[in-house]
């Protein structure tokens, strides 16, 4: 019993005991200083990590085992809470050896659990709800243990007090690239593009100022030019390929001298000029390829049954003829009276390397092509190598297996990949798709553009390390491929750029140099998704105009393809591929272009009469007519009558007619009248292949002349009458002789009064003497 109640009585003081020991546990914590290192898990942080981090410093960009590698960061706090105590350290995962292990990381990244420098406290910094704050650290490389060649992952770890919990406040990975007794390289190549969408209508007309735009200060175009300006030695030791549609410099070079935008003066003059000129100074210095006018889609003119405006739109080939003529240029053709002698001699290049070598003072490359989406089609295929490509660029979907190509089995990668086709061996280039996507990214990528181009050098250092574990004497090659319209930056981009001539295992190289570089197998080429290019109602009133540019084309006097230069531009800019993300706009172009090419047939014609009608003075009068040409080219033309109304008029054939430009002309058309009346005539011009040209005219043409079939009724009733008058003499004559009664003759009508015997005869009387 006492036992018992001593128990009992000393379980409330037990308690006491314990809640007093955890209290003051729970104080401790609260109140003693948490070593740094074992503030926050080693994992990776949860989704509600309310600081984000912006790396703007990450040197070295090659780090050794002797480097200090130094970090320069902006810390936001994006949540609703105070922070402070902050803290950062770097740590490491393992070792990445191939290209898919460094995707597999990118996708799930690293929790650095490999190696772990120490925390390092961040200064008299307090972090209020929307602050940020800038703080650069510096760790030793031994720290990290980066001991062997190769990519690691890194992780930026952030800790601080939130709410009065010690706790991981942010996270940031990226990768280190660590080389120092490597002898293996990699050549990398650039394709830059310079495009953008169309600015002007069918007609030439720009529609809108937002090039101006794009060239000036801060604009697309404008920090395209500075990322290749600022590279080191003038960009001399890193070839950039610049890619260039023709279509733009034209507009640029249109713009310099002098434009309007809905009947006002633009205002890119100055900055055209300038872009232009800055262009030209690169292009001194890196090679150029001209792309097809307008950058148009190929494989959607291919689709829809128009090859010729593909090959119209080409570079690389004398049928290569679209462009815009300047304002107030003179007629392309010659006219009517023109002999053989005169004609102007036959283009010995293309119109978009001439707008490109008359602009930028430089002889661009016409024999590769760049299609957009990365593939093409077979017979797209066949219409570029006719039209003088021998060399594409594509993406790795435009091969059955392009692993081979960019290093994704474990050897080397090669970018030149020959492949068979039905018109020979074809050289193509293989754009890296990863690196692809780094750069179109890096603009906006967490943590900011540096962290995009750790991703860029991680990509290239995996390839690097993977070709020195298997040959490091062997060549590898990479070519890199924005997209079209990237927002690039120079503060990234050059810096991108020039890794390929500083770091020591890396190497630069232009595109001819990859297209003589190693080769790889990567399969056979796969044609594009149909639903990649542009289609539907748009593509069908591009054909329909295409089809009226054709037709004329066939009434041209000359060379149609210089004459019609400017409307096969209209069809180029139509197609751009830069329309692909923006239907409203080509459907918009297309329907433009349509009616703008309808109305080229109004521009020939009849000149209807002021009342129309004609009146012939003879049955063999000719109908004169009056046509005319408004166009600032000869044509040739045909003329069309037919009668709607009366039998008796014939119109004779006209040969075609010769239109001088901007000329009216008169045609006389013989005829035939077979009777007097009034006749319905609709009268039409046409193509020599028959399209119809201005509107039909009806004319109403009257006869009062005899034709052929009234003269010969009353030339046979004269006839007549003059054989019954003859009868009647020669029977006058004959009774005269014999001196009888004259008998009643069968041509003389008998009285219809007497009786039915007829009138009586009445003997002949003397009259007296």
């Amino acid at each position: 019993m006492t036992r018992r109640a001593a128990g009992g009585a000393g379980r409330p003081a037990t308690r006491v005991l314990l809640g007093v020991t955890v209290l003051t546990a729970v104080l401790g914590a609260l109140l003693l200083p948490v070593p740094a290192a074992q503030a926050a898990p080693a994992t990776g942080a949860t989704a509600a990590a309310p600081v984000a981090i912006t790396i703007t410093t990450l040197e070295p960009r090659t780090v050794t085992p002797g480097s200090t590698v130094v970090v320069g960061m902006t810390l936001t706090n994006d949540g609703d809470d105070t922070i402070t105590d902050l803290s950062v350290r770097l740590q490491r995962g393992d070792r990445l050896t191939t290209r898919d292990e460094l995707t597999a990381d990118a996708a799930q990244p690293s929790a650095g659990d490999a190696a772990q420098a120490p925390f390092q406290p961040i200064p008299s910094t307090v972090l209020e709800p929307g602050d940020d704050a800038f703080f650069q650290f510096s760790t030793p490389a031994a720290d990290l243990a980066l001991t062997a060649d190769g990519v690691y992952p890194v992780l930026v770890n952030v800790n601080g007090t939130r709410a009065g919990l010690v706790e991981r406040v942010g996270e940031l990975s990226t990768y280190l690239t660590v080389f120092a007794g490597t002898t293996s390289r990699t050549t990398v190549s650039w394709l830059w593009p310079l495009t953008d969408r169309p600015h002007r209508d069918a007609d030439g007309t720009f529609t809108d100022d937002d090039l101006a735009d794009e060239v000036s200060a801060d604009g697309r175009l404008d920090r395209a030019l500075a990322a290749l300006e600022g590279l080191p030695d003038g960009g001399r030791t890193v070839p950039v390929t610049l890619a260039v549609d023709p279509a733009l410099v034209e507009e640029l070079t249109a713009m310099s001298g002098g434009y309007t935008v809905d009947g006002a003066p633009g205002g890119g003059v100055a900055a055209a000029g300038e872009w232009l000129s800055r262009l030209r100074s690169l292009a001194v210095v890196h090679p150029v390829v001209a792309l097809p006018y307008a950058d148009v889609d190929a494989d959607a003119l291919q689709a829809a049954g128009l090859p010729g405006a593909l090959t119209r739109s080409l570079p690389g080939t004398v049928e290569g003829t679209a462009a815009q003529p300047a304002r107030g240029s003179a007629p392309a053709t010659p006219s009517a009276t023109a002999t053989a002698t005169t004609e102007p001699p036959a283009p010995t290049t293309s119109a978009g390397e001439q707008v490109l070598a008359d602009a930028l003072d430089t002889t661009p490359r016409t024999d590769l092509a760049w299609p957009a989406g990365g593939a093409v089609r077979t017979d797209t295929l066949a219409t570029l190598t006719a039209g003088g490509v021998d060399q594409l660029v594509l993406g790795q979907g435009g091969y059955t297996d392009a692993d081979a190509a960019v290093g994704r089995t474990g050897r080397a990668a090669a970018a030149r990949v020959p492949v068979t086709t039905a018109g020979g061996t074809l050289t193509t280039l293989v754009a890296d798709s990863a690196l692809a996507e780094v750069v179109a990214g890096a603009d906006t990528a967490v943590g900011g553009p540096r962290v995009a181009e750790q991703r860029y050098l991680a990509e290239l250092g995996v390839l690097t390390s993977q070709l020195a574990a298997v040959d490091p004497a062997v060549a590898q090659t990479v070519l890199v491929v924005p997209p079209r319209e990237v927002q690039a930056d120079p503060d990234w981009t050059t810096p991108m750029m020039a890794d390929t001539a500083t770091e020591p295992w890396l190497a630069a190289a232009s595109l001819e140099d990859l297209a003589s570089g190693p080769v790889a197998d990567a399969g056979d080429l796969v044609a594009p998704a149909d639903d990649a290019r542009l289609a539907g109602p748009g593509m069908a009133s591009v054909a329909a105009a295409v089809a009226v540019r054709d037709d004329v084309a066939g009434a041209v006097v000359g060379d149609p393809g210089t004459v019609l230069a400017g409307y096969d531009a209209a069809v180029s800019r139509a197609v751009s591929v830069s329309w692909r993300d923006d239907p409203d706009g080509f459907t918009a172009s297309a329907t433009d272009l349509q009616q703008t090419l309808a109305a080229l047939r109004g521009e020939v014609g009849l000149v209807a009469p002021a009342d129309g009608a004609y009146s012939l003075a003879s049955s063999d009068a000719p109908l004169v007519l009056t046509v005319r040409n408004d166009l600032p080219f000869a044509v040739d033309v045909t003329l069309d009558l037919q009668t709607r109304s009366g039998v008796g008029f014939e119109a004779e054939t006209v040969p075609a007619q010769r239109l001088d430009p901007l000329t009216r002309t008169v045609i006389t058309v013989p005829t035939s009248v077979r009777q007097s009346g009034s006749f319905t005539v609709v009268a039409q011009l046409a193509t020599p292949a028959g399209g119809p040209l201005g509107t039909e005219v009806q004319l109403r043409v009257s006869s009062t002349a005899y034709g052929p079939i009234t003269l010969a009724i009353t030339i046979g009733a004269t006839a007549l009458l003059g054989l019954l008058f003859l009868r009647r003499l020669v029977l006058f004559v004959l009774r005269r002789r014999r001196g009888g009664p004259a008998p009643v003759d069968d041509d003389v009508l008998v009285p219809v009064d007497g009786d039915a015997a007829g009138p009586q005869s009445t003997p002949p009387t003397r009259s007296p003497v």
